[in-house]
């Protein structure tokens, strides 16, 4: 019974933080002040979709397979492989391709990555 309880408390903290994290990595770089973490989560979640990605299927992600795990003990197994087709079906109940989020948040990231990049970088000269 506890540790159902403790599963149901992580799975609500995956949405959670999951859910933060995507929001900060589409709006971070827009301050100044929150460039530098927003670089680090960017560069974070790159590694984890690349990196990981190359030994467990690009587009890895770390805190999904982390968060899928809880679920699956939960006998609550998600019908997506993306967190955020997930979050879509779950929450507004879009039937939408996996494929075309999967290519919306890769462009979608890509420009996020090189905003990050470039801001960082504009700032430090401007220092």
């Amino acid at each position: 019974m506890e540790n159902k309880i403790l599963l149901h408390i992580l799975d609500y903290f995956f949405i959670i933080f999951h859910t933060l994290w995507t929001l900060f990595n589409m709006v971070g770089w827009i301050w100044k002040k929150t460039r530098p973490l927003h670089l680090f989560t960017v560069s974070a979640t790159a590694l984890s979709w690349f990196v990981l990605g190359y030994f467990y299927g690009w587009g890895y992600c770390l805190c999904t397979d982390w968060h899928w795990q809880i679920r699956e003990s939960l006998g609550k197994m998600p019908k997506s492989n993306s967190f955020i087709h997930f979050v879509i079906i779950e929450n507004f109940g879009f039937k939408i391709s996996p494929e075309i989020i999967d290519l919306t948040v890769l462009l979608t990231f890509i420009f996020l990555l090189l905003m990050s990049v470039i801001l960082n970088l504009r700032d430090r000269k401007f220092r």
